[in-house]
């Protein structure tokens, strides 16, 4: 038996941010990032909160953010006796009150606040999803957390909030997506309802996000890749991940690079990788990942005369998408030195295979097979 459940209220479309004027006489505690303030994009949030309010505004927000931040975040969060939590900007912010919620109900034993999360890049899906990614920059290691106590009350998605993201974040983030829905759908806990959510991400991305890149104010493409990474985090909030994500958390904080950058690299190898089809071998040969692999390709439109061709042919398809995102399709691409590579494959690896999203993956792999990955990943 399993139970799925969405408890996250969703508000999409052009105006959704005046869902905002229903709360009011609230102490309300925004995290959000610097880029909000200094841009005055905040603002949209502050001319739809009603008078009766008070604020405080969190705005130490870091990519990637540390645990550091998450602690001051916490003690600021705890002074200030908040009764409403909401989250406007990336990942990073919506991540960060995920975990200063959490960890302040934990220490400070305090109530379960309300949380809105309001995305304003389309990538991660975490405003419906249990997961938050936490750093410690001294050990370069990201910490996954999980906890339905995370879970916004509300998600906002207003397309006007990405209009103004840029072409290269629109790519690293739209490739998050397209990631996060491939494994959700190969994950060993899909089931129909989640390939339902992810399917309909993977069509999305596939038709919207190169018009996004292309041109940024066009509303429909960006409403598009804002409910594709709402899907897709349903998707995955339900199975998990899988593989392409636990050696992203690692490789990502090694190397600097950006989050769904790092699984845009990694992407096509794992599909071979799990698809783990060998020189000459017929369909009857090909195992069952493969199959959902072509699947893909299927649903897409894609050259699929038979399993190995189908997965050729969503590869070929993910190399071309890059290419017209403007993506690099490898390590030394992204500067990064083989001497880097050789010292720190083997620590990535082992840290790889601990990760939790690494355990849903449809192949289990060994620390040889993430290191065989990485080398085909430095350069093609």
């Amino acid at each position: 038996m399993e139970k799925i459940s969405i408890k996250t209220d969703i508000y999409l479309g052009e105006g959704a941010m005046n869902r905002l004027t229903v709360w009011q006489k609230k102490r309300i505690f925004i995290v959000t990032d610097p880029f909000m303030i200094k841009s005055g994009m905040i603002n949209m949030l502050f001319e739809r909160l009603h008078e009766s309010n008070e604020q405080y505004v969190f705005s130490n927000i870091v990519p990637d953010p540390p645990l550091e931040i998450v602690t001051e975040g916490v003690e600021a969060l705890g002074s200030f006796q908040a009764d409403l939590i909401i989250a406007i900007g990336g990942g990073s912010a919506i991540d960060a009150a995920k975990a200063m919620k959490f960890f302040a109900k934990k220490i400070l034993d305090q109530h379960d606040i309300p949380f809105v999360a309001i995305p304003t890049t389309s990538g991660t899906g975490s405003e419906v999803t249990s997961f938050s990614v936490i750093s410690d920059k001294n050990k370069n290691v990201k910490y996954p957390i999980v906890s339905d106590e995370m879970l916004p009350v509300e998600a906002i998605l207003d397309p006007v909030l990405v209009k103004s993201v840029p072409d290269f974040i629109t790519a690293d983030t739209g490739m998050d997506v397209l990631t996060h829905a491939i494994e959700a759908y190969v994950s060993t806990k899909a089931n129909d309802i989640s390939d339902a959510l992810a399917e309909k991400a993977i069509k999305l991305v596939f038709a919207y996000l190169p018009r996004a890149y292309k041109d940024g104010n066009n509303l429909k493409a960006r409403q598009k890749m804002h409910n594709a990474s709402c899907l897709a985090g349903m998707a995955f909030n339900i199975t998990s991940l899988g593989l392409n994500h636990g050696i992203a958390h690692v490789a990502g904080a090694k190397f600097k690079i950006a989050h769904g950058r790092m699984n845009s690299l990694l992407l096509p190898h794992v599909i071979e990788f799990n698809a783990d089809y060998k020189p000459g071998y017929s369909k009857e040969g090909s195992n069952e990942t493969a199959a959902r692999y072509a699947e893909i390709a299927k649903m897409l439109g894609l050259s699929a005369s038979n399993t190995k061709s189908g997965v050729r042919s969503l590869v070929q398809a993910i190399k071309h998408l890059q290419k017209q995102l403007g993506m690099p399709q490898t390590l030394q691409e992204c500067n990064v030195k083989l001497s880097e590579l050789e010292e720190r494959k083997e620590e990535i690896a082992e840290s790889a295979l601990k990760d939790g999203c690494t355990v849903t993956n449809p192949r289990v792999p060994s620390a040889k097979d993430i290191v065989g990955i990485l080398n085909k990943m430095f350069q093609t």
